[in-house]
């Protein structure tokens, strides 16, 4: 799958008062900006657009669930990830930075991405301060240590997104004993149609094969030829051995429903011993892609240590 991992260097134009997890922000503000950008037909809804199979908004945000298949909805070919800081009062001239995941063919439209982005920064971003939202530029954008994008000169690079593969276990890397899973933004799983600050390793694994197979079924070259139920089944004689997790709320309000919505998920951090070196490039995986419900909004982000 190709898999594109974007920095964004903006810069505050105002005086800005944001959450402390700004990622719902980021979200709906993103979503009508880029609506505004791509939109052909203002006044049409999106269902019965004559132009939705091929319009770039429809795609990312109104994918269709298969009609008769039984398959849950496509995933969205991005994920926003706003800054990981609890700074939540920016001044003018302050730098803002975040990243942008893209999956798949949406790598493709990144110039639709960033003029997103920059009318983003015109509409405002947070809370109204002095009658308006604060604003802010998107200065540059960035693939690793290359520039490929200046708001001043306005000329995107050319790239090549990288692929993001299953990889093996390297042959010295040795039998692992223990993992770490440490959750840096909510993750809200749910196991039995349930939502629960508790991580077994094989609700862990579930979700992760869940998660590798639909990205590579609608943006790889299909599902991955793996063993899910032999996964799943010696998943299950894992152990947890030590455990710091919780269960943070965090409300945002839906401009499509109309109504205020909490989102919260589990944070904190789980090791788990046992037979757990076939696991590692599962998580790896997912480690970069995010995990669980609201992706788009930067949930989910986990990191792994192994011992």
């Amino acid at each position: 799958m190709l898999f594109g991992r974007y920095q964004f260097h903006g810069i505050f134009q105002d005086a800005a008062l944001l959450p402390v997890f700004k990622g719902s922000t980021f979200r709906g503000v993103f979503g009508v900006a880029l609506k505004k950008v791509v939109c052909a037909l203002r006044q049409q809804e999106c269902g019965v657009c004559l132009l939705r199979s091929q319009c770039l908004y429809s795609r990312v945000f109104e994918t269709p669930r298969e009609s008769g298949s039984g398959r849950p909805s496509p995933p969205h070919p991005f994920v926003i990830e706003p800054p990981v800081t609890p700074q939540t009062h920016f001044h003018p001239g302050e730098p803002f930075d975040f990243q942008l995941l893209l999956f798949g063919w949406a790598n493709d439209y990144l110039p639709y991405f960033i003029y997103a982005f920059e009318e983003m920064g015109q509409q405002g971003l947070g809370r109204r301060l002095g009658g308006q939202r604060p604003r802010f530029q998107v200065a540059a954008v960035a693939v690793g240590e290359k520039i490929i994008y200046r708001q001043e000169d306005q000329m995107l690079l050319s790239h090549r997104p990288a692929a993001l593969d299953l990889a093996a276990l390297p042959p010295d890397q040795g039998r692992i004993s223990t993992l770490t899973v440490i959750l840096e933004t909510p993750l809200r799983l749910k196991y039995r149609n349930t939502l629960r600050a508790e991580l077994p390793f094989h609700v862990l694994i579930r979700a992760a094969l869940r998660r590798i197979a639909a990205l590579n079924q609608h943006f790889g070259a299909g599902e991955p030829p793996l063993d899910y139920r032999g996964l799943v089944a010696r998943a299950q004689e894992v152990q947890i051995v030590a455990e710091n997790l919780s269960w943070h709320d965090w409300r945002r309000y839906s401009n499509r429903q109309d109504q205020a919505m909490l989102m919260g998920g589990m944070i904190g951090q789980v090791t788990y011993a046992g037979q757990v070196d076939e696991f590692l490039p599962l998580l790896q995986y997912i480690q970069q892609v995010h995990l669980g419900k609201a992706t788009t909004f930067g949930l989910g982000k986990l990191r792994v240590v192994s011992g």
